[in-house]
């Protein structure tokens, strides 16, 4: 019975469906397999990567090679490839677990990521077998390092924009490339290039296979860069660049389509880097907490250091909770696929297709939780924050990206609105009715019935409210503003971090229920204080955002109801937050590092 529910979930239903806390996969489970690989990741982290970090950073020549070469050894670059290609062909939970804890490497885990994501990935779900059989084992072993060229100095976030060109040669056995490419991670020792270009006067863009051999290709030096300064980042020129017409990948024109697709992986998987770095950031903030004296005790004594070091983990552990509910959706929904004789590759894809929404939350959330560590712990450091001798520096500087990488948080945004309207229109994504409910609700008297209170039931009815202001922001913009609401960025914007917050909000609680089920109340106060925190937070910015957008689109009787109603949908009881705080903090000084 459980199969058939997870089955039946897709992408962007969690705003109008319940989902039970045993139907999620939460990171107390990992098996001792997975442990176990993400213990030599560590290990590879703490020998190979940490104690040379200034060298990684004055990028010495073939310094990131020989790491790459390092980690191929111990098959981390082929975690996810099909065994036929010499892979090990792990599930895409056990990879993202090995893409999180290897974040925490710096301009490695961009090296990293870039390569066994973007680098390989469109020839291992878009390649014919033919170029599946000559590239994938290259790249699963380390021989040929992989690089993807699509964005153009004029084609950034809109990428389909692009004007590198491919015709073919007059005797048709090549396409010529010509063109350039900026911010191309990987690009000063890639062997094996994924570029995007135009045939003739095509409107979408269509993607090749290039290898550096195949000549016509140039690079400028390597970019100077805010961060992740260890991480090779070059323009790439092609002048009348060969390409074999057996390297088209897929067919012709539907190379956007491979971005995107693409884009969807990278974004869970961005999302799981930064909580890996996260982790690694905060653990060093309590370490210093504790050991840093001031008026004659250590930091970590004082309630606004607490609060610092509490607050980090709270966001840390919700994100975490959300990054693998999506996981183990996609997982779930790629085993449904296969069952139904779809190819392993293309059924990844469509997983991933199906819960594109949830990638987009999670890019958002996970650069941004990120962000908020970093910053915290540079303010924790002191003067020892700002000093390039110290470790927050870098890791604030190396952090910054992420917000821009895999589409600006912005264009994430808007996307997530975006793809749930789409799908409620073409009937995927039955949002209208529950949207249409919500507002008959405002017309009726409150219903003051009392419940049978158990203990996730406060909860659960101020998620279901949350769910309540969701529907009745998103529906009212939609009907007042109808084919103008793309132009209204700012509300949608207010939109989608609302359904960022209950999409982070009811993740944390179904996984704080299912790990009370699995270990008992007591051993999980912490956890709960965190989900409390949290929840009684959430309901404060869902509130102010619901307020912004009511007052961008409604006036009059209409403002008002919709007013009083999102005041009703997002009242919370009183709650103790400071206390709580202060509880998860004095866990995590004890431990001396993020311990959950």
């Amino acid at each position: 019975m459980e199969t058939l529910t997870k089955k039946t979930l897709k992408g962007g239903e969690f705003l109008i469906k319940e989902t039970h806390a045993s139907d999620i996969f939460i990171p107390e489970e990992w098996n001792e397999e997975q442990r176990m690989i993400a213990q030599s990741c560590r290990d590879f982290l703490a020998t190979e990567i940490w104690p040379i970090l200034d060298r990684i950073d004055s990028q010495e020549e073939g310094l990131m090679v020989e790491l790459m070469n390092k980690a191929a050894a111990l098959g981390l670059l082929g975690l996810n490839v099909p065994e036929q290609y010499d892979g090990f062909e792990k599930d895409f939970v056990t990879g993202m677990l090995a893409t999180e804890t290897l974040g925490a490497g710096h301009s490695f885990a961009v090296a990293f990521a870039a390569h066994t994501g973007i680098g390989t990935q469109p020839i291992l779900y878009y390649g014919n077998e033919a170029q599946k059989q000559k590239y994938i084992p290259k790249l699963a072993s380390g021989e040929w390092k992989g690089a993807y060229c699509l964005t153009e100095p004029g084609a950034g976030s809109d990428a389909n924009s692009g004007k590198t060109k491919a015709k073919l040669s007059p005797d048709g056995k090549h396409y010529i490339i010509n063109g350039q490419k900026m911010w191309i991670t990987n690009g000063g020792f890639a062997d094996v290039f994924t570029v995007f270009a135009k045939i003739d006067d095509d409107e979408n863009l269509s993607a090749f296979i290039v290898e550096k051999s195949f000549g016509g290709i140039t690079l400028n030096p390597e970019e100077h860069k805010l961060g992740i300064k260890g991480s090779s980042t070059r323009q790439v020129f092609f002048t009348d660049c060969p390409v074999p017409v057996e390297n088209l990948l897929s067919d012709r024109g539907n190379g956007f389509k491979i971005a995107v697709n693409i884009l969807n992986m990278g974004r869970i998987k961005l999302a799981a880097a930064a909580i890996g770095a996260a982790k690694e950031t905060a653990s060093k903030t309590i370490q210093y907490a504790n050991e840093r004296q001031q008026f004659g005790r250590p930091l970590a004594k004082y309630g606004a250091i607490r609060y610092k070091l509490a607050e980090q983990a709270i966001r840390i552990y919700a994100c975490e909770s959300a990054l693998y509910r999506a996981t183990q959706n996609v997982e779930d929904a790629i085993k449904s696929y296969e069952s139904e004789g779809m190819d392993h590759g293309k059924a990844i894809l469509k997983g991933l297709e199906q819960f594109a929404p949830e990638a987009a939350i999670l890019k958002v959330n996970g650069s941004e939780v990120l962000d908020y560590v970093v910053d915290e712990g540079v303010q924790v450091y002191g003067g020892m924050g700002y000093s390039a001798d110290a470790p927050m520096e870098r890791a604030y500087r190396d952090s910054r990206i992420n917000r821009i990488f895999e589409g600006t948080n912005e264009i994430n945004r808007l996307l997530t609105v975006d793809m749930m309207l789409k799908r409620a229109m073409k009937g995927e994504l039955n949002l209208m009715e529950p949207a249409g409910k919500v507002l008959q609700e405002l017309m009726s008297i409150p219903d003051f019935g009392e419940e049978e209170e158990t203990l996730f039931s406060k909860e659960k009815k101020y998620l279901a409210n949350f769910k309540k202001a969701v529907l009745l922001v998103a529906g009212g913009a939609a009907q007042k503003l109808m084919m103008d609401l793309g132009k209204e960025q700012e509300i949608l914007m207010n939109i989608s971090d609302m359904l960022i917050d209950l999409y982070i909000a009811e993740s944390l609680q179904l996984r704080v229920e299912k790990l009370v089920n699995l270990r008992g109340e007591n051993a999980c106060g912490v956890q709960l204080d965190m989900m409390r925190v949290f929840i009684t937070d959430a309901a404060d910015r869902i509130n102010k955002n619901g307020k912004e957008a009511i007052n961008g689109f409604a006036q009059g009787d209409e403002q008002r109801m919709m007013l009083l109603g999102l005041k009703r949908f997002t009242k919370t009881d009183a709650f103790n937050t400071k206390d709580a705080r202060r509880s998860i903090a004095a866990v995590l000084i004890e431990a001396n590092k993020y311990c959950f």
